[in-house]
């Protein structure tokens, strides 16, 4: 766990994705690891399938030794490790996920089809499946906006609890302010909990998930908000000018990522600063879960354990 995890693409590297990661690896004091994965070719030993396999090697060696040289310009004593993996880039990242603080990736823009089912696609399977933060990093994030904030998208379920506390730890670290938003879908029917009784019940609910976190973290500025409409839409529209945006992931992941939910997939293409898809920690250890799988939400696997103070009861996304 004492690592930040890039994966580098030998068909077009993300800068933003990697200056975001060795600026990360700054902050928390972590080591960079610079991973590549070569695909296995698919056509036995057919000597075009060797030849593009040797070429595609050679690509990826070039990749990972760019990558370390620019890390190295933005930050000459971060610690840094590179390694070369033979095996699907979701497979490879995934495994290596179990044992890093977050995983970092570029996104190269696919279509949402190319992005579930392709066998290039990475973001849409590991984000669904890691078992630590990943973070998917499109383009620069907004460090010229004052003051620096972070938004965390809050809805009430087990899963966003997760979120609330990565995204507390990570403004804190940057300095920054926190917004956590709930967005309140518009109903078709006018029913009897969408009027002002409504709004106050997801107030409350919202307080109660930020409940605690200022005391443990007085130097992060939080706020409250509830909007109404869709989801995707007002997360996107809040974090315009946000550092991240912090959200959580239901479920353990399944098929190509199919089990993601549609506003995590949503935002992966819309949101305009890194998303942060935080997972939910399983409260009993199985096989294959990751090391911190048994831990409270009090005391998550990425926070700093020296810090004194009573966790509050962060709850939802």
């Amino acid at each position: 766990m004492n690592e930040i995890l890039l994966g580098v693409d030998p068909r077009e590297q993300s800068v933003p994705a990697l200056v975001w990661a060795a600026d990360e690896a700054v902050r928390r004091g972590l080591v960079l690891r610079l991973v590549v994965a070569v695909p296995p070719a698919h056509d036995g030993l057919r000597y075009d399938a060797l030849a593009r396999q040797s070429a595609l090697g050679i690509r990826a060696e070039s990749a990972l030794a760019n990558a370390e040289d620019l890390v190295r310009e933005l930050h000459d004593g971060l610690r840094i490790a590179t390694e070369r993996v033979n095996g699907a880039p979701a497979t490879v990242l995934r495994d290596m996920a179990g044992h890093a603080a977050l995983v970092v990736l570029g996104s190269r823009r696919l279509g949402r089809a190319a992005e579930m089912f392709s066998e290039g696609s990475v973001v849409v399977p590991l984000t669904a499946q890691a078992g630590c933060p990943v973070v998917v990093v499109r383009a620069p994030e907004h460090t010229t906006v004052y003051p620096p904030t972070l938004v965390v998208g809050v809805d009430g379920s087990e899963s966003s609890r997760a979120a609330v506390a990565f995204a507390v730890e990570e403004a804190s670290l940057r300095a920054a302010r926190l917004r956590a938003v709930w967005v309140w879908p518009r109903s078709v029917l006018a029913r009897d909990g969408d009027g002002e009784s409504g709004l106050t019940e997801r107030r409350r609910l919202l307080a109660e998930s930020v409940a605690g976190w200022a005391e443990r973290y007085p130097d992060v500025a939080i706020s409250e908000e509830v909007l109404r409409g869709h989801p995707v839409e007002q997360l996107a529209l809040t974090s315009q000018e946000s550092l991240s945006l912090v959200v959580g992931r239901r479920g353990r992941g399944g098929y190509s990522g199919m089990r993601l939910g549609s506003t995590v997939h949503g935002l992966l293409h819309r949101a305009p600063c890194p998303v942060i898809t935080v997972p939910l920690p399983q409260r009993e250890r199985r096989t294959g879960d990751p090391p911190w799988a048994d831990r409270s939400w009090t005391d998550p696997p990425w926070t700093d354990r020296s810090r004194s103070g009573t966790a509050g009861r962060p709850l939802p996304y």
